[in-house]
C-alpha cells in the first residue's frame, strides 16, 4: 500500500491554498452553458485527471472567442493521497449570452482579468456582532443573537458610489425573519428565530461569496423543542440580488402515539433488551392522529418604499402540467391592501392514499391565484415570484419550483410593508405528519417524521424600480431557472474521478438505450403522477403494479447518483435538474438530522462554555442513518439503506455545501458503530465501503479514512471464508457497492492485496454466477467483472460481462419517446422493447405483478442491473478490438 507520513500530508494539503512551480500539462475544457442569461451568475464543479492540475492559479476562462472573462476558482479536493494534484475545482463567472465557453489550464495561464467590484465581505463572530456583505450595488447584515433570524438591513444603491441612510430599502423583522411556527390541540405556538454562528463557506472570494448562517427556531411552549436551521445566503459582485437556500428541521411530535420508553425497533436496535412489539404499537391508535403539526413556515422583510406602489407577477392558465409562457400581470396597490400570489395543488398534506393521475388522463387539483381584496386572475400555475416598485426602487422575492414544492405563496402586505415568502402557507390548512394507517412498512410500525428537514431556494431582488416587468422576471430566473454548465462528456470520462465510463454517444446504441429510455421514462412519470410536493419532489416510486404506481424508492440504491452520472454522460439539464432536486430530496427527508449533541467550536472566550457543552444531552444514535422504501416519508428506517456518492457528486458539481454537510453526518454514524457486528457484516459492510471511500475522497478526513481501512480489511478477511467470493449471496443484488467503494479506494492507493480480492471475486462471480436474487444479483455483477478484465486484461471476465448485459438490449421504440404521450402508452412501451426476462406466462404488464427487474418499474432495481455497470461495459468493448457486431450483447 502507498502512504504517506502525516507531516508530508499536512504540508501537501496546503497545495489546495498555495501556488506551485509546476503543472504537468495546459489545455482546454470546452463548456456548454444551457439556458443561461447574460450578466447571471453561474456556479460549477469540473474535475482534473490525476496529475494534471496542481494550482488553481494556473486555471482562467475565456470567451469562446478567446477572451479572457473574470472568474473565481476554487479548490475542492485533490487525489491525495496518492498524488498532490488537484481533483475537483469550482468556477464562477457571469455569463454573456454566448453559451459557449473555454476553461484554459496550464503552466503559463495566470487569470489577467480581476473582478471589477471585488465583494467586501466582513464576519464578526463576537457576541451581537454579525456579517456584512457588500456587493458594491448591494449592502446586508446577518446579525447574530439579536436579530431577525435572516438578513437584518439592505441597502440599495444602483450607482455603487456607497451607502447612505437614504439607501435603506430594507429591514428585518425581530425574531421573524424566517419563521417555522407549530400549531396543536393547545393552539398555535409561534417561534422566534435565533441566530446563533455565521461562517464564511468555501468557494466564498471576491466574484461570489457564501455565508452560512446557523440558528434555531424557539418555542413559548416547554414540550416544543427548539428547532435548528441553516441558511446558506449567496451574494455576486455587483449584483443587487442574492440567493438563499435555507433548511428548517421538524422537531415537533409527529403523533399521538404513545412513548416507546427506550424501546426501539428489532431491525435497528442498538440493544437486545427494550424491543417493540410491533403487534402491540400496531393497536395505538394515537399513531394515526397528528400532533405537533407545521402551521406556517417562511421567510420576511419589511421593505422602505414610497411613492404609489405596482405589484407584478406571473402566473399561468394553461394546464398545471404545460410549461408555457405565463401572463404578467400588473396591478397598482391601494394603501392598506394585501396582495399574495398562492399555488397548491391536490393533496398539500401528502399523507397517503394520495391521488394520482390515471393510465390516460391527468389529475386535475393544482390551483394558482393572485389575490388582493378578491381573487383577481386565477389559473394552474404560479411562476414563482412577486415585485413590488414605487418607480424609484424596488423589492422581490421568489420561490424556486413554486409549483413542484407546493403549496408556497408569496405575500406583498402594503399595510405592515413587509414582504413574505412562505415555504407552508397558512392558507393550505396544517401540515401534519402522522402515519396514515397502522399497519407496518418494512415490519415497522413506527414514525420517524421528527428530525426531518426541508429546504427552501429563494431569491430576493432589489432594483432601481425602472425596470420593467420582463426585466424584473429575467433578473429573479437567474434563480428560479438557473444555467447548467457542463464541460463534455469526455472530459468527465477522461478525468477517471468516477472511472472510466462511456459516454451516452458510444458504438452500442442496443445497451444505451436500456439507460436512457429507462431516464426519459421516470421523468415522464414524474410529471404525469405527479410526484410533487413540499416533502415528496425529487423522489420517485419504484412499483408499478396493477396499473399504478407504489413505494416511495427513498433513493436506494444511489438514485440521485445515477442521475449524476448521466448528466455527465449526456450534458443534458434535464438529468442535471432531476439528480439536485432528488439529492436534497433524500439528504433533507430519507436521512436522520436531530437531535443532536452540542458541538464547542471554540468561538467565546469564557472555558466555561466547553464543560457546559460536555453536560449538555446526547443526540439520537441514529444521526446519519437513511430510510427504507415505503408508502410514506420517514415511516421506516434500516441501517443499511443510506447512500452519500450523490450528495457528494452535488457538492461536487453544483456547488451545493448541504451535500457534503449531510455526507458528514453519515459518515460519522459509521464512526460510531452504533450496531455493532451487524453495522460490519453484509450489505451494511459494502456500502459503507463505498460511502465512506467517496466521503474521504471528498473531506481527506484521517477519521474517515481509519474507518474505511478497517472495513476494507474486514472485508477481504471474510472473503477468505467465502471460497473468494466478496459479496454473501444473501446480498448478491449489492455487487456494485463493493466494487466501487473499492474501485474508489484503489484510487487512494496502490494494494495489491486489495486487487487480488477483486480478481477473485470477479474469478469466482464467472464459475458461479449469482442467482439469489435471479435478474437483480445476476446483472449487478456485471461492474465487478469489468474491474476483473480492468486489473489482468483477462477477455474473459469481459466476455462474461457481455454475455449477461446480452438481457439488457433494448430494442429501438416504433415511434420517438415523445409521441408516447399517457402513460398507459409508455408503459407499454417499455415492455415492448425489453428484452428481460419474466417470471412465467402469468405477467401481465397492467392488471398483474410483473418482476421487480421488469423494465417498466423504476430506478431502484435498475441500479443494480443497469447503471452501475453498463457504461463501464460499453466503455471497454468499444475501447477493445473487438468485433462490435458479433458480441452477443450488441
Amino acid at each position: 500500500m502507498k502512504k504517506i507520513s502525516a507531516p508530508a500530508f499536512l504540508i501537501a494539503g496546503f497545495l489546495l491554498l498555495l501556488p506551485t512551480l509546476l503543472l504537468a500539462q495546459s489545455g482546454q475544457v470546452p463548456i456548454t452553458v444551457e439556458e443561461e442569461r447574460p450578466g447571471a451568475p453561474v456556479t460549477f464543479g469540473i474535475p482534473f485527471p490525476e496529475g494534471e492540475l496542481y494550482s488553481v492559479d494556473h486555471v482562467r476562462v475565456l470567451t469562446r472567442d478567446g477572451g479572457e472573462i473574470a472568474s473565481q476558482i476554487t479548490p475542492v479536493t485533490t487525489w491525495l493521497p496518492a498524488d498532490e494534484s488537484i481533483k475537483w475545482i469550482w468556477i464562477d463567472f457571469f455569463l454573456d449570452g454566448s453559451g459557449q465557453y473555454l476553461v484554459e489550464y496550464g503552466e503559463d495561464v495566470r487569470r489577467a482579468v480581476e473582478v471589477a467590484s471585488p465583494i467586501q465581505l466582513v464576519n464578526n463572530q463576537r457576541d451581537g456582532g454579525g456579517a456584512e456583505i457588500n456587493t458594491g450595488t448591494l449592502r446586508f447584515t446577518v446579525e447574530k443573537r439579536n436579530g431577525s433570524g435572516f438578513i437584518d438591513q439592505v441597502e440599495f444603491n444602483p450607482a455603487g458610489t456607497g451607502f447612505l441612510d437614504e439607501h435603506l430599502i430594507a429591514q428585518g423583522i425581530p425574531g421573524r425573519g424566517t419563521f417555522l411556527d407549530l400549531i396543536d390541540d393547545a393552539g398555535p405556538d409561534e417561534s422566534s428565530a435565533v441566530v446563533h454562528q455565521q461562517f464564511i463557506e468555501r468557494g466564498s472570494g471576491p466574484l461570489h461569496a457564501i455565508i452560512r448562517v446557523e440558528g434555531e427556531y424557539q418555542y413559548e411552549r416547554p414540550d416544543h423543542p427548539a428547532s435548528p436551521f441553516v441558511t446558506y445566503i449567496h451574494a455576486y459582485a455587483g449584483k443587487s440580488y442574492i440567493k438563499v437556500l435555507h433548511t428548517i428541521t421538524y422537531t415537533g411530535k409527529p403523533d399521538k402515539s404513545a412513548p416507546l420508553d427506550g424501546r426501539e425497533h428489532r431491525d435497528i436496535a442498538t440493544q437486545s433488551a427494550l424491543i417493540v412489539d410491533e403487534d402491540e404499537r400496531s393497536t395505538d391508535a394515537g399513531i394515526t392522529q397528528p400532533e405537533d403539526m407545521i402551521a406556517a413556515a417562511g421567510f420576511g422583510l419589511t421593505y422602505n418604499i414610497d411613492g404609489t406602489p405596482m405589484v407584478r407577477t406571473a402566473l399561468s392558465e394553461a394546464n398545471w402540467w404545460e410549461e408555457v409562457e405565463p401572463s404578467l400581470i400588473e396591478l397598482p396597490a391601494a394603501s392598506g391592501s394585501r396582495v399574495s400570489l398562492f399555488q397548491t395543488g391536490p393533496d398539500p398534506n401528502g399523507i397517503p392514499p394520495v391521488e394520482e393521475s390515471g393510465l390516460d388522463e391527468r389529475i386535475g387539483g393544482f390551483y394558482a391565484k393572485v389575490e388582493s381584496d378578491g381573487v383577481l386572475r386565477e389559473g394552474q400555475r404560479a411562476e414563482g415570484w412577486i415585485d413590488l416598485s414605487d418607480g424609484e426602487r424596488g423589492v422581490g422575492i421568489g420561490i424556486r419550483n413554486m409549483l413542484e414544492e407546493y403549496p408556497n405563496q408569496l405575500v406583498v402586505d402594503l399595510a405592515r410593508n413587509q414582504i413574505h415568502a412562505y415555504s407552508w402557507p397558512a392558507e393550505a390548512g396544517p401540515k401534519s405528519f402522522e402515519r396514515w394507517n397502522d399497519s407496518g412498512d418494512g415490519g415497522m410500525v413506527a414514525n420517524f417524521a421528527q428530525g426531518v428537514t426541508k429546504t427552501t431556494e429563494l431569491v430576493l431582488n432589489f432594483h432601481d424600480g425602472s425596470d420593467d416587468i420582463t426585466e424584473v422576471r429575467e433578473t429573479v430566473d437567474a434563480v428560479l431557472d438557473p444555467a447548467v454548465a457542463h464541460a463534455g462528456a469526455d472530459w468527465y470520462r477522461n478525468s477517471g474521478v468516477y472511472g472510466t465510463f462511456a459516454t451516452a454517444n458510444n458504438s452500442i446504441p442496443a445497451l444505451e438505450r436500456s439507460l436512457q429510455y429507462k431516464f426519459d421514462y421516470m421523468q415522464f412519470n414524474q410529471k404525469w403522477a405527479p410526484w410533487y410536493g413540499m416533502f415528496d419532489y425529487g423522489d420517485l416510486k419504484i412499483y408499478f403494479r396493477g396499473g399504478r404506481w407504489t413505494t416511495w424508492g427513498n433513493n436506494e440504491p444511489a438514485q440521485d447518483f445515477q442521475w449524476w452520472i448521466n448528466f455527465m454522460r449526456t450534458g443534458e439539464r434535464s438529468n442535471y435538474l432531476m439528480a439536485e432536486a432528488m439529492s436534497r430530496h433524500t439528504m433533507d427527508v430519507d436521512n436522520t438530522h436531530w437531535p443532536t449533541a452540542a458541538e464547542y467550536r471554540g468561538d467565546t472566550n469564557s472555558a466555561l462554555d466547553y464543560w457546559n457543552t460536555l453536560d449538555q444531552a446526547e443526540g439520537s444514535p441514529y444521526l446519519g442513518m437513511g430510510s427504507r422504501h415505503s408508502n410514506q416519508q420517514a415511516i421506516s428506517k434500516l441501517s443499511a439503506h443510506v447512500w452519500v456518492p450523490g450528495w457528494i457528486a452535488s457538492y461536487y458539481l453544483s456547488g451545493y455545501h448541504r451535500g457534503l454537510d449531510v455526507a458528514r453526518l453519515t459518515g460519522d454514524y459509521y464512526v460510531r458503530r452504533i450496531f455493532g457486528e451487524h453495522g460490519l457484516t453484509g450489505r451494511r459492510l459494502y456500502l459503507s465501503v463505498w460511502n465512506l471511500a467517496e466521503l474521504y475522497d471528498a473531506t481527506k478526513d484521517e477519521k474517515y479514512l481509519e474507518e474505511l481501512q478497517y472495513r476494507v480489511d474486514h472485508l477481504l478477511e471474510l472473503q477468505k471464508d467465502q471460497g473468494g467470493r466478496m459479496v454473501i449471496d444473501r446480498y448478491g443484488y449489492s455487487q456494485n457497492y463493493a466494487s466501487h467503494g473499492l474501485s474508489k479506494y484503489l484510487q487512494f492507493f496502490d494494494d495489491r492485496e486489495v486487487e487480488l480480492a477483486m480478481v477473485e471475486h470477479a474469478r469466482n462471480l464467472v464459475q458461479n454466477p449469482p442467482l439469489d436474487h435471479e435478474m437483480e444479483s445476476f446483472l449487478s455483477s456485471i461492474h465487478a467483472l469489468v474491474r476483473g478484465y480492468d486489473l489482468t486484461g483477462n477477455d474473459e471476465f469481459l466476455m462474461e460481462a457481455c454475455r449477461r448485459a446480452a438481457y439488457l438490449r433494448t430494442d429501438t421504440a416504433p415511434q420517438p419517446l415523445a409521441n408516447y404521450a399517457t402513460q398507459r402508452e409508455r408503459v407499454a412501451l417499455m415492455e415492448g422493447v425489453s428484452n428481460l426476462p419474466g417470471r412465467g406466462e402469468d405477467d401481465e404488464v397492467f392488471n398483474g405483478r410483473l418482476p421487480i427487474w421488469s423494465f417498466s418499474n423504476g430506478l431502484r432495481i435498475f441500479g443494480w442491473t443497469h447503471i452501475y455497470g453498463v457504461p463501464y461495459l460499453i466503455d471497454r468493448l468499444q475501447s477493445g478490438e473487438y468485433d462490435l457486431g458479433s458480441l452477443p450483447c450488441t
